[in-house]
């Protein structure tokens, strides 16, 4: 703790102010001197280049302090600010006061600015830098831990909720921002562990770095826990305030509409067919497609690093924005595996919570087979990306670029899930399989025929192939039945979706379900 003597005249009301502000420098200059050697920020420095200039109105700075003694105890700083005008909450996790531990006082601070932002129906934004739980304070500290994961609980999809981790986040104090809308890390300086490489090693004999076992790295490509990697301290909350750019404060709050001028259209958008090659099979960028069609060419990706073979993220379209859900031909060739069916789920029920309309982009060949997928769960966890599409009640439109097989075709916003309008390329390819695997099967017996009368099969399977994709694999069943509005020239994607937009815009959101809550899969 930094303390400060004092006469006993300056101990007087009068002299408040005074010595409020000179416990504050004192208090910041023992964290400068512990953080900055390590490249690292203050809390209060996180908080002034998160939020608006002058605009920070700290709140309970004196809890768990000792103002006669000249001392801030707490080891949060927690307030309001504005980023871009618009009020959020903050707390910070201040690791000079003694490591950022939290115990009875830290767990009550955050628990009722959470709650504070509940009844004001705000965003909160947390700064995570600590050493875990304070060992001292035993099952209190626990039991706050259990409190602030209650009401993240109960704040979330109320309002939304940012995690950036710029230190330690270890033991119980990682359920805190997984329970949170969006996990921002850095490279090299923040973890994310249950249990850290002392304990690890103690328990199982494996000896493994903090960065190994639960860095950014890991995180951002491998576990999926996070949703951004950022260089440094300030490309992460950098990161926060761009997200805030595109999200409402609250559930019941429309999204933020931007003043757009029609002569902005992007000249890229009439061109954007020349980016998707004619062949099925050759890959190209999803995310030059995306950038192509809306507003500036700017698209804030999200959960890049993570399951590549699937893209989200928020753009606009005439300044209104929204999530875009696209399948990534560079990888995989697109196709939807356990971790992209997650990936995908997750955001489509976060756009719905606040209602953001859903753009889906489909170039799919399906599900990727093989008994690894089988045995972690494709099914269920596949399962989860059909329930957030079915269950959404925001404007989905859909739009397939060049490709959607079998089931891959269903739960990518198809009609059938609930859709709201669905559009296709003309050249695009619509069908339970490729023609390959379904000659095999409905041809199976010409071609053993062929065999046997000494033609050549290979001759047979080439004609059935031609034959079958001329018939089948095409949209116009899909437009016969229905299940595609109408077939529009690439040129016209971005004012299509434009249209289907301002139409929609009044769609009701109303759910007449009596049941409590579906026992969707997890």
């Amino acid at each position: 703790m930094s303390t400060l003597e004092f006469t006993s005249d300056q101990i007087g009301r009068e002299n408040f102010a005074e010595r409020a502000a000179a416990m504050l420098e004192a208090a910041e200059e023992r964290a400068r001197s512990r953080q900055h050697p390590k490249g690292r920020l203050t809390a209060r420095e996180r908080i002034t280049r998160l939020l608006d200039p002058n605009t920070f109105h700290e709140i309970n700075r004196f809890q768990g302090g000792d103002i006669d003694a000249g001392f801030l105890g707490s080891a949060v700083i927690t307030g309001f600010g504005t980023i871009d005008e618009r009020m959020v909450a903050v707390w910070a996790q201040d690791f000079s006061v003694q490591g950022g531990t939290l115990g009875q006082v830290e767990g009550e601070k955050i628990v009722r600015l959470i709650e504070q932002a509940l009844t004001l129906r705000i965003p909160i934004i947390s700064l995570l830098d600590s050493g875990g739980a304070r060992i001292q304070e035993g099952v209190t500290a626990l039991a706050e831990y259990g409190r602030i994961f209650k009401a993240t609980s109960t704040a979330s999809g109320v309002i939304p909720q940012i995690s950036v981790i710029l230190g330690p986040c270890a033991g119980g104090a990682v359920y805190g921002p997984a329970l949170t809308d969006f996990i921002i890390m850095t490279k090299r300086s923040s973890y994310m562990f249950v249990t850290g490489p002392s304990v690890v090693k103690a328990a199982t004999g494996e000896e493994i770095s903090s960065e190994d076992l639960g860095g950014g790295d890991l995180h951002n490509t491998q576990s999926g826990v996070a949703h951004f990697l950022a260089e440094d301290e300030d490309d992460a909350l950098e990161y926060a305030r761009a997200l805030m750019t595109y999200l409402p404060s609250n559930c019941q709050d429309s999204p933020p509409h931007y003043a757009f001028d029609p002569s902005c259209i992007p000249a890229a958008a009439a061109r954007v067919g020349n980016l998707v090659p004619e062949s099925a099979k050759q890959p190209y960028d999803m995310v030059s497609v995306v950038e192509a069609l809306v507003d500036h060419g700017e698209f804030l990706e999200v959960q890049s690093l993570f399951a590549p073979s699937i893209v989200v993220g928020f753009a606009c379209f005439e300044g209104r924005p929204v999530g875009i859900v696209a399948n990534q031909p560079l990888h995989d060739a697109g196709t939807l595996d356990v971790n992209a069916s997650e990936k995908a789920a997750r955001f489509v029920q976060f756009c719905d919570a606040f209602g953001l309309p859903i753009v889906t982009l489909v170039d799919v060949p399906g599900y990727r087979p093989g008994s690894e997928q089988e045995r972690a769960g494709i099914i269920r966890r596949g399962a989860k990306m059909i329930t957030a599409y079915s269950s959404a009640t925001v404007p989905l439109i859909t739009v397939i670029i060049r490709k959607a097989y079998g089931g891959a075709y269903i739960v990518m916003g198809s009609k059938s899930l609930g859709a709201d309008v669905n559009y296709s390329w003309p050249a695009s390819e619509i069908a339970v399989m490729g023609s390959e695997g379904a000659v095999d099967i409905l041809f199976r017996r010409e071609l053993i025929k062929a065999g046997e009368d000494g033609k050549s099969i290979a001759e047979q399977r080439a004609k059935y192939q031609e034959e079958y994709a001329k018939q089948s694999v095409n949209p116009n069943l899909s437009l016969k039945k229905g299940e595609l509005d109408a077939l529009i020239e690439p040129s016209q994607t971005r004012s299509v979706i434009c249209r289907s937009l301002s139409v929609l815009r009044t769609k009701q959101r109303e759910c007449h379900s009596p049941r409590i809550h579906a026992n969707a899969p997890l």
